[in-house]
């Protein structure tokens, strides 16, 4: 077994409670650190700031720990150890509830069979050293094991003794449950997955758009008017002057435009002030725009799009692997289907109709991401291009992933005769401006249909809906 610096005798040196860094400094030194998701046969030293998911003890003398560390886990083995071997350390890691936050020490060993239901199944840990740093509460409101069940397993536990809770009730946490305690809800392996997902979607969208000449900027989310002239907006103050929360980036996004930024997008908040609860609606997202001058047609913005979004998801199905089979555990979903076709509709689509459309693609064509063109001028915003040819429609698009809206664009109106809105929005067309275009989705969205999620408050970390502003 590897042992790092000088061993006391004291008990307080191999375990017990440790609630300064200083402390556990001199507790550790001489152990180098190491990563949960690293460790490997010849691993040995000290892990950091692990939570206990579960605790375990046989006997006296013997405790068994899965330690969780950024979403990876290891068993941890205590076997007597501690000053004298007199089992105090095990003992004292029976005690600790789960949550608890500790550091670790030891060498890594090779069980007799694979360890069951950590991430860390051909290695665990022989401990030497044992700390708590931050004691959970005893009485969790929600348990992770809980949080983390799939529908399939709250109905396959129902019918297992086993898996039966005092009362012999299986423990499900409905939504608005996870919701109220979400600094626990976030801990579940799936949920780790998700916001790590989440984060390539974004860093994705940026490499791609860079590599295409576009470039990143920041538009004011405090404006003096409605963003689109549209009334769901969230009004307040400001210094005495009527002004509301962004609703789109879309105005000013097109302004730059008109000073010579020729490729341009923006990752940032985005407010609606939403007065339903549906599964795909927030009031606070994280949008994804994107705005561009134009050589010859809006369907440039399209062949942007369909660059983008086939490298996205390429790029997850590539480099995700694991983070989707985690998420797949707890939403089972099926791989979507590959890009394909572009229609033009005679008219606005509702919910039922998108639907309807998605199976109907789906079934003839294979696929799940298809783009509908040119849609009825008087469904779309003021500032939507009409087309040249027929005014009744106009220069527009949206995207669907499995039978949902989750992109919309457009060229958009450079001609300030042909608009009547902000003046100052107005006026920076009369300064001269290009012909431009451009689109806006939700990076919440994105993820929830391509992982096939079902409701956008999976895909953020703490979701604002029109009666929840906490946590």
């Amino acid at each position: 077994m590897a042992s790092g610096g000088e061993h006391h005798e004291e008990e307080e040196d191999y375990y017990g409670d440790a609630a300064t860094i200083g402390a556990l400094r001199r507790l550790y030194a001489g152990y180098p650190w190491v990563d949960v998701a690293s460790l490997g046969p010849e691993s040995s030293g000290r892990a950091c700031a692990c939570a206990a998911q579960a605790v375990r003890s046989v006997g006296r003398r013997v405790a068994f720990l899965v330690m969780r560390q950024d979403g990876a886990t290891v068993q941890c083995v205590d076997a007597g150890g501690g000053a004298g071997g007199d089992g105090g350390m095990a003992r004292f890691a029976a005690g600790l509830s789960r949550e608890s936050v500790v550091d670790v020490a030891g060498a890594v060993s090779l069980p007799r069979e694979p360890v069951r239901g950590t991430t860390q199944q051909a290695v665990e840990i022989r401990v030497e050293k044992l700390h708590c740093v931050s004691r959970a509460v005893p009485a969790l409101p929600i348990g992770v094991d809980d949080a983390a069940r799939s529908e399939e397993d709250v109905a396959r536990a129902k019918a297992v003794s086993s898996c039966r809770r005092a009362g012999g009730q299986v423990v499900h946490v409905g939504h608005d449950k996870r919701l109220d305690y979400r600094v626990i809800d976030l801990r579940t392996a799936a949920n780790q997955a998700i916001f790590r997902v989440q984060c390539e979607v974004e860093n994705i969208f940026r490499q791609m758009l860079l590599s295409e000449g576009f470039v990143g900027i920041h538009t004011p989310k405090l404006i003096g008017g409605s963003s689109e002239g549209a009334a769901a907006v969230f009004r307040l103050d400001y210094n005495g002057q009527p002004s509301c929360l962004a609703q789109s980036p879309q105005l000013h996004k097109q302004m730059v435009l008109c000073d010579g930024f020729g490729r341009v997008f923006e990752v940032g908040p985005v407010f609606r002030a939403e007065h339903s609860n549906t599964h795909r609606h927030l009031c606070e997202f994280v949008g994804l725009d994107v705005e561009m001058a134009l050589r010859d047609h809006y369907i440039e913005v399209c062949h942007v799009v369909d660059r983008l979004f086939v490298a996205m998801f390429d790029h997850l199905n590539d480099k995700c692997g694991k983070e989707l089979e985690a998420i797949r555990r707890q939403y089972p979903f099926q791989p979507l289907k590959k890009p394909g076709y572009t229609w033009t509709p005679w008219a606005d689509l509702n919910t039922e109709a998108e639907k309807k459309l998605g199976d109907l693609v789906r079934d003839r064509y294979g696929t799940e991401f298809y783009m509908l063109c040119r849609y009825p001028s008087a469904v779309r915003p003021f500032y939507t291009m009409p087309c040249p040819e027929d005014p009744r429609y106009s220069c527009s698009f949206d995207v669907f992933v499995r039978a949902e809206e989750i992109i919309s664009g457009a060229q958009r109106v450079h001609v300030p005769e042909l608009l009547a809105s902000i003046a100052t929005y107005v006026n920076a067309f009369r300064y001269g401006a290009p012909p431009h275009g451009g689109f806006g989705v939700g990076l919440e969205r994105v993820v929830m249909l391509f992982c096939g999620l079902g409701n956008i408050r999976k895909t953020s970390l703490f979701p604002r809906v029109p009666r929840r502003l906490a946590p």
